[in-house]
Order: structure tokens, then sequence, then C-alpha cells
């Protein structure tokens, strides 16, 4: 297992440092430039757009809103990535790593947008509303089904078996952590009963489709962010006056004048970008399949409010998590990585707040957990509109959930890393060509925001799209 391991961690860094990664960052600076710093300068309508109603689906029933889909994606977005992710980033980059996340995370927002965009324009209607996503646009965009199938396939993959687990081992290691902070010895058992009661909490969402998981994000994102915000920022404040130190010490490292854990330059680089895809999703192509549900009377809309997620999730969630760990002076280290967090509350809070935390990771990763299948089920439904397919699929996510309880976390993490890339490889090479239908479609935002109208598209103000599904005129005449 041990000499597995380290071929998946040997190929999966080279994969990113010498390709992903420099792929992700030429493009994001690209439609930065093409679409003017959209990501910066629309910083505004991406709040406004939050409060949008939704219209009713073709099954009486409100289809999902702005808000809810926004709340699905964070909820795939802020899971352990925003906890053991970046304390991860940490013991194996050090602190620079958290500057290079923060940068990919301004700049990444502009191929976030693009990307959850044209998930907008290329959904489709379903029962309860809206799916949709890069499969669907590379199938109705590009003209390309077999790319679409490729991407359908590897998110899957991704997100409803190797994520998921990611997010259980997390689960299981919290609690088991918490017990044994209590002073008791976590029973060998103990994996398998907490995999065994997740599968229950799932499966009684799950089974209840996009509006049971979109109302549970919608609950969950909210109160979970703000209760490891207010956990972290007491630590922050307590220590406010090494925040100086610890700012010099994240750029130091940054740019290599500084060794921490024998971390060089390119590791730095590497683990902050990549643990921050990990966390924000941009250019991954999963955020695109939750924006696609939303009901909103303008693709851009939806591209702006996806674009928040990634801001308030590189920016606010897995800042606090930087400095909580950084203000107590952690010993760093390959292996640490996932006790840095624990440690860190627990030295500046005491006992309690590490099963506070344990708590909050439980939630975090429930949350993600449901996000996760929704992105599975919205590509199975793209590959088979066969219901047993779909049955399939439930179960071997309900077991990845179970296995994710009792495996090993490194094997887990690094694999969860090497998909990932594959995922993100295969949206970035769709979204490139299709730059500039976004271009247009921001276009025709902004024109009509200039005439104080609130924008609403129909796809006769772009008659050369084709592919195009929703957004007939006569519709959006009915829905007026």
């Amino acid at each position: 297992m041990d000499r597995i391991n380290e071929t998946v961690v040997f190929l999966t860094d080279g994969f990113w440092q010498y390709l992903l990664i420099p792929l992700l960052a030429l493009l994001s600076i690209y439609f930065t430039v093409r679409l003017g710093g959209v990501q910066l300068r629309l910083i505004p309508d991406m709040i406004r757009t939050l409060r949008g109603a939704p219209e009713t689906a073709p099954d009486g029933k409100k289809a999902i809103s702005s808000f809810q889909a926004f709340s699905i994606s964070a909820a795939a977005r802020i899971g352990t990535g925003n906890v053991v992710g970046v304390a991860g980033a940490i013991a194996v980059g050090g602190p620079g790593a958290v500057l290079w996340m923060w940068l990919m995370g301004l700049v990444v927002g502009a191929a976030s947008f693009v990307e959850s965009t044209l998930g907008q324009l290329y959904k489709v209607r379903d029962r309860t509303g809206f799916r949709g996503g890069p499969a669907y646009y590379m199938e109705r965009g590009l003209g390309a089904r077999w790319l679409g199938v490729i991407f359908a396939i590897t998110i899957t993959i991704t997100f409803g078996f190797t994520f998921n687990a990611v997010q259980s081992n997390t689960i299981a290691g919290a609690i088991k952590g918490s017990v044994e902070a209590g002073g008791a010895t976590a029973p060998s058992w103990l994996g398998a009963a907490i995999g065994a009661v997740l599968v229950a909490l799932t499966a009684a969402v799950v089974f209840g489709g996009v509006r049971r998981i979109a109302a549970v994000s919608q609950a969950l994102v909210p109160f979970m962010a703000l209760v490891y915000i207010v956990m972290g920022l007491s630590v922050v404040v307590m220590n406010a006056d090494l925040i100086p130190g610890v700012l010099a010490m994240i750029f130091e490292s940054a740019f290599g004048i500084r060794e921490f854990a024998g971390a060089t330059l390119g590791t730095v680089i590497v683990q902050g970008v990549r643990r921050g895809m990990f966390s924000n999703e941009a250019g991954l192509g999963s955020a695109p399949n939750a924006g696609a549900t939303a009901s909103v009377s303008h693709p851009v809309k939806q591209g702006l409010v996806q674009t928040l997620g990634v801001y308030f999730d590189t920016l606010i969630i897995c800042s606090m998590t930087a400095f909580l760990i950084l203000v107590s002076n952690p010993e760093l280290g390959e292996q640490r990585g996932p006790l840095l967090t624990q440690e860190a509350l627990q030295s500046g809070l005491g006992t309690w707040s590490l099963h506070a935390l344990t708590v909050v990771l439980l939630l975090l990763a429930f949350s993600s957990v449901l996000g996760n299948y929704y992105y599975g089920e919205s590509n199975v439904g793209f590959l088979s509109g066969n219901k047993g397919v779909m049955t399939g699929f439930k179960v071997i996510f309900l077991a990845a959930t179970f296995l994710g309880a009792i495996g090993s976390v490194d094997i887990v993490w690094n694999l969860a890393d090497t998909a990932m890339g594959v995922m993100a490889l295969v949206n970035l090479v769709a979204i490139a060509p299709l730059g500039g239908v976004v271009v247009l479609l921001l276009k025709d935002y902004q024109e009509q925001r200039k005439q104080g109208l609130d924008p609403v598209f129909t796809r006769d103000r772009i008659p050369q799209l084709r592919g195009v599904d929703c957004w007939d005129p006569e519709e959006e005449k009915a829905r007026t």
C-alpha cells in the first residue's frame, strides 16, 4: 500500500506542477483580461443576484433559487478542504502556501465565472426545474458528446466516490480524535459504526431529490460557516499581536525566503494552488452543475453568484483556518496536516473546542457529501435516463461513503488529488474555446444594466448561438 501511495503522489505531483497549474493560471489570466476583470469589477452584482426569486417548475413547485444553487455548490466547497485541506497545504508547503491560495483564488474567479455562466446557458429542463454542467456544454456548445461523456464519468468517480470517501474519512477521524481527547480509546469498530450512521443520514436526504438537498444545504451552510468563523476568530483575536508576524511569515515563505518543513518554492506553490483548488473548485467543473439548477433571468447572474462562492470559500473560510493554525506556532510536517487545526483550537480555547470542531467537521463534511452526491446524480443523468442506472449510482455512492469511514486517509486524499486533476483538465480544455460565448453574454448583460434594466436573456438576443435548449422568448414572456 505504501508503494502504491508513493507512486500516486509522484505522478500526481508532476501532473499538477507541470501541466494543470500552468494551464489553469494562463487560462484564468486570459479570461480575466478578456472579460475586463469581471470577477472583481462586478462584486456588487454578485451580492444583488443572491436575492432573486425562482420561477415555478413543471411539477408545480418552486424551482431552485439562485441562493439555493449557491448553497449546493458551497456545501461541496465548504467542506473538509477548508479545515483539513488547508492544514495539509501548510503542513507540507509551509505558511507560504496560503498566499498562493489567495492569489489563485482571485485569478481563477474568472474561470469560475466562465464555467458557471456556460452551465446556465446550456442547461436543460427536468421535472423539478433545470440541470446542466460541463457535460452539457461540451455536448451542446462544442458538439462533442464524447467529451461530455468523459467528463461525466470522471466527475462521477471524483465526487461521487473519491471526494465522498474523503469527507466520510474526515468525519470518522474527527470523531475518533474527539474520543481520544476525552481520555478514552477509540474502539476498532467505531469507524464502521460511524460509516453506517452516515450512510443512513445521507440516504434519507439524497433519496428526496435535489429540492431536499438544496433545503438541507441552505440550512447547514450559513450555520456551520458562522460557527467555525466565530471559533477561529476568537483564537485569532486573542493572539492579535501575532498577526503581523504571521503575515510576514506567509509572504517570506511564499517566495522561498524562509524554509519551512523542508518545502521548496515549487512545493509551496503546488500545495497552495492544489489545496486551494480542492477547496474553492474554480475551474474544476463541479460548481456549474449546481449553478445550472438555478432559475435566473440571465446566465451571467449565476456565473457571478458562483464566483462569489470562490471568494467566500478562499478569502474567508480558508483564511480563517490558516490564521488559526499559524498563530499557534505549530510544528509542521507532512504527517501532521489533519492535526494542525484541532491542536490550534485546543491550545487557544481549551479541550471543549476540539469537540466543538468535531461537530463543525461533521456538518461541513455531511453537507459536502450531499453536494458531491448531486454532482454525481446530474452527470449520471447525462449518461443515461434509466432509473435502474440512477439507483445503482445511489447504492455505490452510499457504499463509498461507508468505505471512506474505515479507509486509509493518505491514499484517499492522494487519489482525490489525482481524480480532481484529470477532471479539471477535461473541463479547462472545454471552456477555452467557449470563452467567446461568455464574452457575448457578458456584453448583453452589461448593456441592459447600463439602461437601468434587470437583465433578462432570451436566445434570440444572440441568434448565432447553437445548442441552447432553454431561454425561449415565448417562455420568458409567459413567465413575466
